[in-house]
């Protein structure tokens, strides 16, 4: 069965730190690229950061730039980010994500969420 599963969400304070996991059964994960996406209520789903297979290319969204850190380790099936400085306006559902363009392939985790008091 695929399946991606997100951990490491929870409650902190502004400034502070979180790192989630998503472990990926039933596919290899290190022929997919793997992307964070986030949503706040009321808001649309929002890329956050994305890496590719060999781990070393990465992007992130502007607004995480400097604080937020993907990685992927395959031979574990799992990719992580590291969330620093974290601030209220983090505050959402993320979701891992796991894309195969070449073949028109995606699966998606079923979230985790952290929120961020002030």
């Amino acid at each position: 069965q695929v399946q991606l599963v997100e951990s490491g969400g929870g409650l902190v304070q502004s400034g502070g730190s979180l790192r989630l996991s998503c472990v990926a059964s039933g596919f290899w994960l290190s022929i997919y690229v793997m992307s964070w996406y986030r949503q706040a209520p009321g808001k649309e789903r929002e890329m956050v950061a994305t890496i590719r297979t060999a781990g070393d290319s990465t992007s992130y969204a502007d607004s995480v730039k400097g604080r937020f850190t993907i990685s992927r380790d395959n031979a574990k099936n799992t990719v992580y980010l590291e969330m620093n400085n974290l601030k209220p306006e983090d505050t959402a559902v993320y979701y891992c994500k796991a894309d195969r363009p070449v073949i028109n392939q995606a699966y998606w985790g079923q979230g985790t969420q952290v929120t961020v008091s002030s």
